[in-house]
């Protein structure tokens, strides 16, 4: 039997798509019940990320419609479906994410697992917290993968965006040289006045010969990759002997093209991330340290700008204005 904190309404307002790449409307659906082991977060806040819009345009996730999107959110427990993290969950302010395959946290309520949520330290609010579980852990994570694989230092193609200025604060931290590559002369005076060291542009005529002599003389051999496509390609010619690729996002829409000869002869490679996957490979223990760690920069390197907050009613227009410039900062939705 399900415990519940306050009366629950039967039915509530959610974003839903009906198709890949088709608009959404807000409808009135019926509030979800928890499964042992599950609750029901009452959502209080939600970002747009790059992974929505990928999900939107029925990029890397398999979905079946009509469903609810958004991949993270924050807002606070009020159902429980039985079980012991359930319970222990009642009543607390989450960070939280949906269930594989589930409907998402554009909406007023959302269902998932006990694990999928994270309580939210006093100290930070709902709207940073609701970007907890996507770009901070992608950080931290990155941070990780550079440092078990022993590379003196990393290359990022999307250093415009949140989760590249966060990668600067933590490579900053972790004394980790960070190439960073944007497309505009602008974003290349805000990262330098962020702190940012080595900042180059792609638009640049000599970009793929500069990007090759940098990442020889730091010994860049992590290059990460937002955008992929033909872009892939460049990377890869630019790469130092033995670089691995990491292919984290999709913003290109298009698919991978690169050279075998340079895969085959300068034992470079190409390798999937998606966070959901990653942190799957490891144990509980490890989880636990990991998600300490991201709560102990949550306030500082792993912050969040926030353009502005929005209601839910506006998600297509927050879309359009977030697609058209995503360095501006995160759009929160507000059911």
């Amino acid at each position: 039997m399900s415990n519940t904190r306050d009366r629950m309404p039967e039915k509530m307002l959610a974003a839903r798509q009906k198709e890949a790449g088709g608009r959404l409307s807000i409808e009135e659906i019926d509030v979800p019940r928890p499964g042992r082991g599950e609750v029901v977060v009452k959502m209080d806040a939600s970002p747009i990320n790059p992974s929505d819009l990928a999900l939107l345009s029925g990029g890397y996730l398999e979905r079946k419609y009509p469903f609810t999107p958004g991949l993270e959110g924050s807002g606070t427990v009020v159902r429980s479906g039985g079980g012991i993290m359930p319970g222990l969950r009642m009543g607390k302010r989450v960070a939280c994410s949906p269930n594989s395959g589930g409907d998402g946290t554009w909406a007023e309520y959302m269902v998932t697992s006990a694990m999928h949520t994270v309580p939210l330290p006093r100290n930070i609010s709902m709207e940073q917290g609701s970007m907890m579980l996507v770009n901070p852990m992608t950080a931290m994570a990155f941070i990780l993968l550079a440092r078990e694989g022993k590379h003196r230092a990393m290359v990022n193609n999307a250093a415009a965006s949140s989760l590249g200025k966060m990668l600067i604060r933590m490579c900053q931290r972790s004394g980790i040289p960070l190439i960073n590559i944007v497309r505009k002369e602008e974003h290349m005076d805000a990262l330098k006045a962020l702190g940012a060291t080595h900042v180059l542009n792609s638009t640049s005529s000599s970009f793929e010969s500069d990007l090759k002599q940098l990442a020889e003389k730091l010994g860049a051999t992590l290059f990460l990759d937002a955008v992929t496509g033909s872009y892939t390609s460049l990377l890869l010619r630019a790469a130092p002997d033995g670089t691995t690729l990491v292919a984290y996002a999709r913003l290109s829409g298009e698919s991978i093209t690169a050279d075998a000869g340079e895969l085959i002869r300068k034992n470079k490679e190409i390798v999937g991330f998606q966070l959901g996957n990653w942190l799957q490979k490891h144990n509980m223990l490890f989880k636990l340290r990991f998600i300490k760690q991201v709560k102990k920069h949550l306030g500082n390197e792993l912050t969040s700008h926030i353009h502005h907050t929005t209601p839910l009613a506006k998600v297509e227009e927050a879309l359009a204005e977030y697609r058209q410039n995503m360095s501006e900062g995160k759009i929160i939705l507000k059911p």
